[in-house]
């Protein structure tokens, strides 16, 4: 733990640099809070709306909670259903990568436009975003799965199911654990920009509203709570990883010691 610590600490020390030189400079040019407040506006700003951003925020958890959860149940079932059969592969990948190459900013009014202006196309629009990083990484890790394993195994008379939960499972729970960190930063700005399109709560709304009154101070209170959250989801999926791989965590510590 002494080790993380030190590890974070660089980092930790430049970020109060800058906030402090952030402090100074707009302090002594007395730059408008209009253009630019400072550190201790938004502070302030944080504190004056705590109950409004907490409303907000509890309105972008739900969406990207549900659906970065059904992004992974997805995620799981197209990658382990591809893995197991090279047929579904080359019939479903093309759509995979054709999928993301359609803007999200046009498929989010169509969503709402069909959907209505409920948490339904929120939640869409997350799993869109969530769902392929988390599957191309898990089938590149189901991949990558030493061929002489594999192959020991089959002539021990293992079937297909029994190699992909013995040794394909194991060995790509790195990748997928890197898809779901991927993911899980994507996931609140997904949601953010559902909300920007039409809604009436959540960090979108909250953001778009503070922006159009030229409250500058409430717009990065707004940046760093989707920050935090975002940083939140990240934070979750790393000690779940350490839960779900300790041999790779005791790896590390070994070679750090």
């Amino acid at each position: 733990m002494g080790v993380l610590k030190w590890k974070g600490l660089p980092s930790l020390l430049f970020l109060l640099f800058l906030l402090g030189a952030w402090q100074m400079m707009a302090t002594a040019i007395q730059v408008p809070l209009w253009l630019l407040p400072t550190p201790a506006q938004i502070v302030e700003a944080l504190w004056e709306t705590r109950q409004l951003i907490w409303l907000h925020t509890l309105t972008t958890l739900v969406e990207t909670t549900i659906g970065f959860a059904f992004a992974v149940v997805f995620s799981l079932i197209t990658a382990g259903g591809m893995v197991l059969s090279p047929w579904l592969k080359r019939l479903l990948y093309p759509f995979l990568i054709i999928s993301q190459t359609v803007p999200l900013i046009a498929v989010a009014p169509l969503l709402i436009l069909w959907l209505g202006y409920g948490l339904l196309p929120k939640i869409i629009i997350v799993i869109i975003v969530c769902y392929f990083p988390i599957t191309i990484s898990l089938i590149e890790g189901l991949e990558l799965t030493d061929t002489d394993i594999l192959n020991l195994l089959k002539s021990m008379g293992a079937s297909r199911w029994q190699m992909f939960y013995i040794v394909r499972w194991p060995h790509a729970l790195p990748s997928l654990f890197a898809g779901l960190k991927i993911a899980a930063t994507y996931s609140v700005m997904g949601a953010v920009i559902a909300e920007w399109l039409g809604s009436d709560s959540g960090l979108g709304v909250y953001l778009t509203r503070s922006s159009h009154s030229f409250m500058t101070d409430r717009v990065f209170a707004a940046i760093f709570t989707i920050t935090a959250l975002s940083f939140l989801y990240y934070a979750l999926i790393s000690i779940l990883a350490r839960l779900s791989m300790p041999w790779i965590h005791s790896k590390n510590q070994d070679s750090t010691s």
